[in-house]
Order: structure tokens, then sequence, then C-alpha cells
């Protein structure tokens, strides 16, 4: 921590000619720094396999280049305005003032720029899995724009600006618990409830319907890739090559283990089957949780707030499920919550001084005001948005999927399905509900051609006798639109496809 503010002191208070002449790097801390940004840059392809994986097949190419783009777009915004945001002269405590689209300067500032660049393009991209599957891609892309320009860098330099006021008070968040992955999250919580749920998530009750990925293989290998992405995101917050490095990537392991193990037990107590999904969800969260206090914490806490933020994925999903709030990958309760989580356990937790009110008091303070900041801002940025560049997707393209209407393209071409509907009865769906109620018959052909009639159904049904639930499924989903009556329970199998 010593050597990240006597750095940004550095940055701060010399013009970007004069930074040559006052080196805070070795070269030895300049080679870990390019590797732990490397490091965090695969984190990227991390989330594009989860985010992914926990998506439907006719959306997979949507929420890939999501990712791929965030990261683009959120490079470019973060060198030309963010930066200068966050880490410029900050006489206020609250903004800062110049580094805006640095040029000139030496390697301390090409350094921290390059580190810090891949720390936004991590905000930005927590929102996408969040909000998959329903969400516009040039409406979402806005959004990332200004969340690593604005959004994210401002409370960045309060916590993390020497001059910032959060700084001043003693705020601890080593590595970006909340400054990253809260502010992340809490963007995340306002996306989904701008955007609304996806068609079919939940009934007429308002009771959840499942909606599973379509490759759990990714979501294992993104969790991996993430996890070792972390030992960057962790390790190379020091900003140089030293001894500390160690501690805190044992933490980091520690934390993410114990994670994955309080998913797992949560399952368990609760008699449920012991999900992967949400066993990798829970040691991701165990990484959130350490990542503010890896540094400050024995091993042995470590473990306690990885526990802890693990357990925390299960009850934080199912209350999200309870306000009727779609989030497909779980980045609320994986980043938002266990963010917050994790940065009281940096007070509480804190090495040498144990429990104190006063610290934990500074920590409660930066997890309010980072909920009050990234999700009102992110909330007002996302209805503007919808209605300006749009964010909703229309129900047709929800329902062929996002490959199709917004890129043109196929993931997997050998289930590509012919259209759903024609012309005509799609402009019925242009609502975010289909009301089949109002459906009093099925319309003649040509007006609605299913994909397969029911009798080619039940003659080509791979699953034998008609009446087994899983034959029925089959029928159904091949057969959409054949009886008015269960018209709503066949738009929750069908979209699931």
């Amino acid at each position: 921590m010593e050597r990240r503010a006597a750095l940004l002191l550095t940055l701060i208070a010399l013009p970007a000619s004069g930074l040559a002449d006052t080196p805070e790097y070795a070269a030895n801390d300049v080679v870990w720094i390019a590797i732990a940004a490397a490091l965090v840059f695969l984190m990227q392809a991390g989330f594009a396999l989860l985010e992914s994986g926990l998506s439907r097949t006719k959306n997979a190419i949507n929420v890939v280049m999501k990712n791929y783009m965030d990261l683009c777009v959120g490079t470019l915004m973060f060198w030309a305005l963010g930066f200068g945001l966050m880490f410029g002269v900050n006489p206020s405590g609250w903004v800062g003032q110049d580094l805006f689209a640095p040029s000139q300067g030496d390697s301390d500032l090409w350094t921290l720029l390059l580190f810090q660049l891949m720390f936004a393009a991590t905000a930005a991209t927590i929102a996408s899995g969040a909000m998959a599957e329903r969400t516009r891609y040039l409406g979402y892309l806005c959004g990332a724009m200004l969340i690593t320009g604005l959004v994210y860098p401002l409370f960045g330099n309060w916590a993390w600006n020497s001059d910032g006021w959060l700084a001043g008070l003693g705020f601890i968040d080593f590595a970006g618990s909340t400054v990253v992955h809260s502010v992340g999250g809490w963007c995340a919580l306002a996306g989904i409830m701008v955007v609304g749920p996806r068609l079919g998530r939940f009934d007429n009750q308002g009771r959840p319907r499942e909606i599973r990925g379509h490759n759990l293989s990714f979501v294992a290998l993104g969790g991996f890739l993430l996890w070792f992405g972390w030992f960057g995101f962790n390790g190379g917050s020091t900003l140089g090559a030293d001894v500390n490095i160690a501690l805190l990537n044992l933490n980091t392991q520690l934390a993410a283990a114990a994670g994955a193990l309080g998913a797992a037990l949560y399952r368990v107590v609760s008699r449920r089957p012991v999900l992967l999904t949400e066993t990798v969800n829970g040691s991701l969260a165990g990484l959130v949780a350490i990542t503010a206090g890896c540094a400050t914490m024995t091993p042995g806490f470590a473990i306690i707030t990885g526990l802890l933020g693990g357990l925390l994925v299960g009850p934080g999903s199912r209350l999200l499920l309870s306000m009727k709030l779609d989030d497909v990958v779980g980045a609320v309760p994986v980043h938002a919550f266990a963010g917050a989580w994790g940065t009281l356990a940096a007070g509480l937790f804190y090495q040498g001084d144990l429990f104190d009110p006063q610290r934990a008091m500074v920590q409660m303070l930066g997890v309010v005001t980072a909920f009050a900041w990234a999700f009102f801002a992110a909330l007002i940025m996302y209805m503007v948005l919808s209605l300006t560049a749009g964010l909703r997707a229309p129900s047709q393209h929800e329902q062929r999927g996002l490959d199709v209407s917004e890129h043109a393209e196929l993931g997997y071409p050998e289930f590509a399905q012919q259209n759903l509907y024609d012309a005509d009865v799609a402009s019925g769906l242009d609502g975010r509900r289909w009301a089949p109620k109002n459906v009093t018959a099925a319309p003649s052909p040509p007006a609605w051609r299913p994909i397969w009639t029911a009798a080619r159904c039940r003659k080509r049904s791979p699953f034998g006798s008609r009446n087994t639930p899983t034959a029925r499924a089959f029928r159904c989903r091949a057969t959409s639109a054949i009886s008015a009556t269960c018209s709503r329970w066949r738009v929750g199998a069908m979209i699931c496809t």
C-alpha cells in the first residue's frame, strides 16, 4: 500500500514530461507488473467462457462479442478519460484533473496505466453476464463505455488516489473488492432492473422457471481461468516484485477454495443438489471477498472470508429471484454482495489490530458509498440508454436468439432452427411479455407455420413412449403453437432450447 501511495504522489505531483527524471520502478518491478497485467487480461477469456456457457446456444456469439468488445471500447475510454479522472491531480479529493489521454511520460506512467486498464475492463464486463440474452449489443457497449470512463474511475479516485477523500479516512481495499467488483456488481444490478427478465423466466404467479446454460464445461473452464488470472489481479496490486506476493497469492488460493466449499455446504444443508454452476460461483465469490484484504489478513482469516463469501452466493441468488430479477450468471451475488462482505472483512480482520470499530465504520462507509454512487449512476445511465440507443431486444429477436438478430452469425449452426414465427404472428410479440390468454385459437396455415407437425413430432420422437415427460417436452418444443391453452408453458420450454 505504501508503494502504491508513493507512486501516485509522484504521478500527480509532476507533469508528464518530468516523470522520466524520477523513476519509481526497477526493471524487475516492471516485468512483474506487465506479467500480472497479462494475467488479468486472461480473465476476460474466463468471463467469456463462463458467461457463454451459462447462456443458451442461440446467444453464445452475442455473449462472447460483448465480452470482447467491452474490453476494446473500455480500454480506449479509460485511456482517454478514466485514467485522468482516477489518478490525476486531485486537490478537491473528488475528481482527477489531468493525465487525460496521456501520450508523454516514462515507464512509471505506462506501467500503472497498463495495469489499471485491465482493472477497468474487469469492472465493465461484470454487467455483461447479468444482462445476457435480452440486451441490445449497441446499448450494452454504450453502457460499458460510461462505466469505464466515468462510474468506475470516480469511485476509484476516492478510494485509490492518494488525495481521495475515502483514502484519507483510511479506507482499505487493496486490490478492488469494492472499487472493481462491487462497483461492477451494483452496475449489473441496475442493468437487470432496467432491462427486465428474459421471456419465460417467471410464470404467471411470479415463480421462477429454470433456464439452463448450454455448456457447463465452459463454465468450469472459465472458472479456472478466472481463478488463475486472480493471482495477477491480487499479486500484481503490490505494484512491485517483492516477497509479500507469496502471502497475497496464498490468501487468494485459500479463499477461493473455501468459497467453493461454502457454496457446496449451503446446497447440502438446504437439502438441494450440489450444482457445478453454484460451486464455481462460490469460488469466484471467495476470490472477490479476499481481494480487499489479501495483503492485511493472516491465512486463517482469509479462509473465513472466502467461506462466508461463498455462502452468500445461494441466498443472494434466491433473494434476486424473489424480487423477480433475472441475473443470468449470478454476477450480483458474486461481485456486489461478496465484494461488500470482503471489504468489511478487510477492516475486521486487519492483521495486528483485529475488530477495530473505527476501521470497520470506515469500511462500511466505503461500501455504502460504492452502492449509492455506482447503483444510482448506472440506473440513470441504463434508463437513458433504454430511451435513446435502446437496451431491451425485441421479443422476436430474443426468441430467435441474438446471435442471428445482432450479428448474423451462429455459434452452433448445426442446431439452427427455422423461424419460429412469420411476420404476421411476430407482430403480436413485440411487447416484453406475450399474453397467450388473448389467443383464442391457433392460426390456420400458412399464417402460423410450426417447425414440425404434431404427427411428425410423435413419429420422430427418439424417446419412445408418447406419454413420458421427456417425450411431452420434446413435442412441446417442436410444436410450439399447436394449443393455446398451455402456450405460456410452451414459451418457457421453447426458449430453453
